[in-house]
This record gives structure tokens, C-alpha cells and sequence, in this order.
């Protein structure tokens, strides 16, 4: 789990815009929260209340940090096995006998 410092954040609150009616246009409910080391930006202003909207913000920025800090495992290359190389061969060997009697032969 990624530890986030208060240190690091700037928190803003804005007026949320759109339907809603006047409580929405009366108070700042809306977050916006920057994660100042890495400048991810994340807002949420779904709720009317203040706190919830600042709740989802702050999980929203766990899971882009998560997302930016995550490690991808490498990929580790295994050997063809027998059966299949047996099998590649024998489809070459089909394949070139199907060219071998498209050409055309002098006679």
C-alpha cells in the first residue's frame, strides 16, 4: 500500500457547475486534489457533500499512483517443446512438397 503525506497534497475546493440545483451552486463541494511529487491530479464532484467528494478523490489518487508505481512482471521465455518442433517440421516438409509439384517440369 502506497503511503501518501498530507505534506504533499494541495487540496482545492471549488463550486461544482451543471444540474443541481442552488444548494450545487451555493457551496464548494467539489475537490481537487495534486499529488505535488508526481503532479497527478484528481478531482471528484459527484456527492454534495464536501467530505464524501474528498473521500473518493483520495482513492482515486491511490489507485493512479498504484497504477504509475506498479511493477510488470517480465516475461520469461520457456523452450518450444518436442511435440511442436516435430509438428513445424512437418508442415515445412508438406509445404515444400506442394511447391515442388506446382512447378512445372520440362519433358
Amino acid at each position: 500500500m502506497i503511503e501518501i503525506k498530507e505534506s504533499d497534497l494541495k487540496i482545492e475546493y471549488y463550486r461544482g457547475s451543471g444540474p443541481g440545483g442552488q444548494h450545487r451552486n451555493v457551496t464548494d463541494s467539489c475537490v481537487r486534489i495534486r499529488h505535488l511529487p508526481t503532479g497527478i491530479v484528481v478531482q471528484a464532484c459527484e456527492n454534495r457533500s464536501q467530505s464524501r467528494n474528498r473521500e473518493m478523490a483520495m482513492e482515486r489518487l491511490h489507485q493512479a499512483l498504484e497504477r504509475r508505481y506498479r511493477r510488470v512482471k517480465s516475461r520469461v521465455p520457456t523452450n518450444v517443446p518436442t511435440g511442436q518442433k516435430k509438428k513445424r517440421l512437418e508442415d515445412k516438409k508438406h509445404r515444400a512438397l506442394t511447391k515442388k509439384h506446382r512447378t512445372l517440369t520440362d519433358e
